[in-house]
């Protein structure tokens, strides 16, 4: 079928040297665009071999799963935050990366959510097609991360309940996957890693895994991102195929399949920054347009913003975002998804091989 063929065709591209992005690193500007160009071609195979599945009825069927689950989170979020009856914003749909991250990005406004409001119109935007291609997994990847769904722990910063859900390009149907997710702090920290101004090996904030469950979907509640030098505010995601759960909570094994990271609108950002922690951040910020790495991402094809729901008038009260990735479960990125430490019973082990500058570090085939 088309699809497979496209699908197939996807595993035959790839990333060359990509490179990772924290402060003080090196950027090659002619690399970074043979990369951004293959990681393209790669997203817009994928793309097309996800359109294909659109008519299926099983896929449909999927779509208005997804639309009544995230209404259903939404619901439940604003009970538990006491916000049943209160208004909410939300952000405004569009079809490409310039035009998101220009002058478009921005809430629509106060809306009342009530019985007579369309759900389709809040949870079905950008849920069919949404695609991230492989992208630059940032230097800081932990491997055997908890699996766990709460990663905020104890820290400061907007609540983000945060919802992914995967589809395998070559099958249509949902991945059976584990996804790692992980970002900096209110002021641009990341936890679990030894560098110089780092959270410290003994630290897991904002780490976390979860297996996906029968419609390729994951959940975490964790804070919106901060952002250190250089780089726009984004979240991290990697996904395991035929890794083994291990019974100290973490895992083991398989291929990561996808690397990539999500970004956010920047009347969001802004307006998060405005708050406390990310306030007392004395980095000057990076607008998603000047990102280097947001060019993986640049393509009328797919969007590499997140969808989201502010579930009151104030950040305070928590965000909802969620986002649905094509990919593809045959394509092995271990190459690129070079990882700074390990976790294992006990603590955090800084990995001997790991070079900032340098990819080509996979994981360990054991724990």
């Amino acid at each position: 079928m088309a699809f497979k063929l496209l699908a197939t065709l996807a595993m035959g591209l790839s990333l060359s040297s990509i490179v990772a992005s924290h402060p003080g690193e090196k950027f090659d500007k002619r690399a970074h665009m043979e990369e951004l160009a293959n990681g393209h071609a790669v997203a817009d195979v994928n793309s097309r071999a996800l359109e294909a599945c659109q008519n299926r009825p099983e896929v449909k069927a999927r779509k208005e799963r997804a639309i009544a689950r995230r209404a259903a989170t939404f619901d439940r979020l604003r009970q538990e935050r006491d916000l049943s009856d209160a208004t909410f914003l939300h952000r405004r749909d569009a079809a490409s990366f310039r035009k998101w991250a220009g002058q478009s990005h921005d809430f629509t406004g106060k809306l009342s959510y009530d019985k007579n409001t369309p759900v389709e119109e809040i949870f079905g935007a950008n849920t069919s097609c949404t695609l991230a291609p492989d992208n630059a997994n940032g230097p800081y990847f932990v491997y055997q991360e908890h699996i766990r769904q709460d990663v905020a722990e104890d820290l400061q910063g907007v609540p983000m309940h945060l919802e992914l859900q995967f589809i395998d390009v070559n099958t249509c149907a949902p991945a059976d996957l584990l996804i790692d997710v992980w970002s900096c702090n209110g002021t641009g920290k990341y936890s679990g890693v030894s560098a110089a101004t780092q959270g410290g090996l003994a630290t897991t904030f904002l780490r976390g895994v979860q297996p996906t469950d029968g419609d390729g979907v994951v959940n975490f509640d964790t804070l919106f991102p901060g952002h250190y030098e250089g780089r726009s505010t984004h979240q991290h995601i990697i996904a395991h195929v035929n890794s083994t759960v291990l019974d100290n909570g973490t895992y083991t094994g398989g291929h990561v399949a996808h690397l990539s990271q999500l970004f956010f609108d920047q009347a969001l950002r802004d307006a998060v920054e405005a708050t406390a922690p990310y306030n007392t951040n004395k980095i000057p910020t990076t607008t998603n347009l000047r990102d280097m790495f947001t060019g993986y991402s640049a393509s009328p094809k797919y969007d590499p913003f997140a969808n989201y729901v502010a579930l009151g008038e104030g950040l305070d009260k928590g965000l909802f975002v969620w986002a649905e990735l094509g990919i593809n479960t045959k394509a092995n990125w271990d190459y690129y998804a070079t990882y700074a430490s390990v976790w294992k019973e006990g603590g955090g082990y800084n990995n001997p091989k790991f070079n900032m500058f340098i990819v080509g570090t996979p994981p360990p085939t054991h724990g």
